[in-house]
């Protein structure tokens, strides 16, 4: 079997591409298909791990999820984590690949393009349908004779595509026709365009679409109105939002190099107030301090320190204020962590901030797994319980004192401990803690939260969205599929 294609590119990054296929992907799965996401080359500091251990985009792991399937590393074999403003960790087929600057990088694209096509051939051989996702915009005309994530992969993949703008940022005609101005050669795989993030009268937009089919001869898809309130990843850290929901406050430091923000979308559905922080003024309001993942935790312990934020937390802690740790923000709570091999640039060793009594080492190999934790005495009503959890992490731990989980593998195993907790300092490696809905709503209750709506069936609502939007049965037809009956829309 050689599965059928279809791609959806945007006027530039975080213009909904993600979403799209998010959405796609559900509603061909409802159609009765068989059907896989695929991005072949993801920049993103928010990611996730498969069952067998390889870290992959967390956009691609949703999408997977979205079309009922266990996420897998072919569906986004490389993954660009960015760790200084010009050097990323290059993560192949699952695993790191090296650290490399933006020039180097571009020298190498020409070996990855092999891999790129043995992992889209490899889901074109066991689904009917490949939903594509690019990435920034394709008409970058200083990378395209070495692109990995656009046009070259839609000429792999003979995929028509799709071009989606974001109307909401404003200059959504201008920046359709210009991409596919500048496209080319390539501009004949553009079958229309996807307008998203609408508000307002679609009467008032109509001559708009008008001039777009007429300047262009291509058709418009549809229109998607903005959905407010959808807790589903986020594809980097440009989209950490600034707040979400009311009720007691969690502030979430948001480091410059922050990681796997999105594990926290739930908490506002639990009756809590999530907000992102800068500055050490911000945190005057905290009922629960969290410091999230980093990709570069020497760097954002320093930032902490430049503005004040580490002195604050200090002082709130001190005060009784709870402070939770994650991955890197567990390892900036301990005493020390050492550099020596510079795996996050020079090699050195910085002091972190001594609540916990943890001195962290980078290793040369990156620990991915998937655990089941059991919750230690520090939260009662869950200690125990089992709860799913995943590990993306270089840091070493040598720790004293209570941990704050036992975990083991999926698959079953002895225990080990994790983390520590000390007088209302938590620190763990762990991540997902608060995508278990009964760790949520512990962590309210414990702030004095009220839970006011269940965890929504968020694929579900946006597949009804956007197939109320968009010409499903056109879709079909583009990638060359056999019409399904319509669904009813609720």
């Amino acid at each position: 079997m050689t599965a059928r294609t279809l791609m959806i590119q945007g006027t530039a990054s975080s213009v909904g591409k993600s979403l799209l296929v998010t959405a796609l992907c559900r509603i061909f799965k409802e159609d009765g298909l068989k059907v896989a996401p695929f991005k072949s080359q993801n920049m993103a500091l928010n990611s996730a791990v498969t069952v067998d251990g390889k870290e992959i985009g967390r956009a691609q792991a949703a999408q997977a999820m979205a079309a009922g399937l266990l996420p897998e590393v072919a569906m986004n074999p490389i993954l660009l984590k960015p760790e200084a403003d010009r050097r990323s960790q290059v993560v192949v087929l699952g695993r790191p690949w090296g650290a490399l600057d933006a020039d180097a990088y571009h020298e190498r694209k020409e070996e990855l393009l092999g891999i790129v096509r043995e992992s889209l051939d490899s889901l074109r051989e066991r689904f009917d349908l490949i939903v594509i996702e690019g990435a920034g915009n394709p008409a970058e005309v200083n990378l395209m004779d070495r692109d990995l994530a656009n046009m070259r992969v839609a000429e792999l993949a003979d995929a028509p595509v799709l071009l989606a703008g974001d109307i909401d940022r404003g200059g959504v005609f201008a920046a359709l026709i210009g991409t596919l101005e500048l496209l080319g050669p390539h501009r004949d795989r553009v079958a229309g365009f996807v307008i998203n993030k609408f508000r307002g009268s679609r009467e008032l937009l109509e001559p708009g679409l008008d001039f777009l089919r007429e300047r262009t001869g291509r058709s418009v898809f549809g229109v998607v109105p903005y959905l407010a309130d959808l807790r589903l990843e986020a594809e980097d850290s440009l989209d950490v939002p600034a707040a979400a929901g009311s009720g007691p406050v969690v502030a979430i430091v948001r480091f410059p190099f922050i990681s796997n923000f999105d594990e926290f979308r739930y908490l506002p559905a639990a009756g809590l107030a999530v907000r992102y922080v800068e500055r050490a003024s911000e945190l005057a309001a905290a009922r629960l301090i969290i410091l999230p993942g980093s990709k570069a935790v020497r760097h954002d312990l320093a930032w902490m320190r430049s503005c004040g934020i580490d002195r604050e937390i200090l002082r709130l802690a001190a005060s009784g204020v709870p402070v939770l740790g994650i991955c890197g923000g567990y390892e900036m709570l301990g005493e020390q962590i050492l550099d020596p091999m510079g795996h996050e640039g020079e090699p050195g060793s910085v002091r972190g901030l001594g609540l916990l009594q943890l001195e962290t080492s980078f290793a040369a190999d990156k620990t991915t797994r998937q655990v089941v934790a059991e919750c230690g005495a520090w939260l009662p009503e869950l200690a125990g319980r089992q709860l799913a959890a995943y590990e993306i992490h270089m840091g070493q731990a040598a720790a004293t004192g209570e941990a704050a989980f036992a975990v083991r593998d999926r698959a079953g195993g002895s225990p080990r401990s994790d983390g520590l907790a000390s007088a209302g300092v938590v620190g763990t490696f762990l991540h997902g803690l608060f995508e278990n809905p009964e760790f949520c709503r512990a962590i309210a209750r414990r702030l004095g939260a009220t839970s006011r709506d269940s965890l929504e069936p968020s694929y579900d609502r946006l597949a009804r969205h956007v197939r109320a939007h968009l010409d499903i049965r056109a879709l079909y037809e583009l990638a060359g599929l056999p019409a399904r009956p319509a669904l009813p829309v609720e």
